[in-house]
C-alpha cells in the first residue's frame, strides 16, 4: 500500500494500485489524485479537499493556498479522524 499527504490537511492518504497491492490482494480505492489546475501548478489532494475547492471557476493554486488557510491539520496519529475547516 502507498500513500501521500494531502497538501491542504496533510493527512496522509491512500493511493492503490501499487506493488505492495500486488502481494496482499488488498483492494482497497484511492483517497487522492494529483491535480494539474488551471494555472499549471501540481497538488496532491484528498477526495474531500477537493471537493472543498470552488465549482464556479477553474481551481488555481490561489484556491488550493486559501483552502489550506482555513483548513487546520490533522494532528498526527489522528489520520482516521476528520479535520475541521474554519
Amino acid at each position: 500500500m502507498a500513500s501521500e499527504s494531502c497538501d491542504v490537511c496533510e493527512r496522509s492518504v491512500r493511493i492503490a494500485g501499487g506493488i505492495g497491492d500486488l502481494w496482499n490482494f488488498a483492494f482497497e480505492s484511492t483517497q487522492g489524485m494529483t491535480l494539474e489546475l488551471a494555472d499549471g501548478s501540481e497538488f496532491f489532494l484528498c477526495f474531500e479537499c477537493m471537493e472543498a475547492l470552488p465549482d464556479d471557476h477553474e481551481p488555481t493554486a490561489d484556491d488550493v493556498a486559501a483552502l489550506r488557510e482555513r483548513t487546520e491539520p490533522v494532528e498526527e496519529g489522528g489520520r482516521d479522524h476528520f479535520w475541521h475547516w474554519g
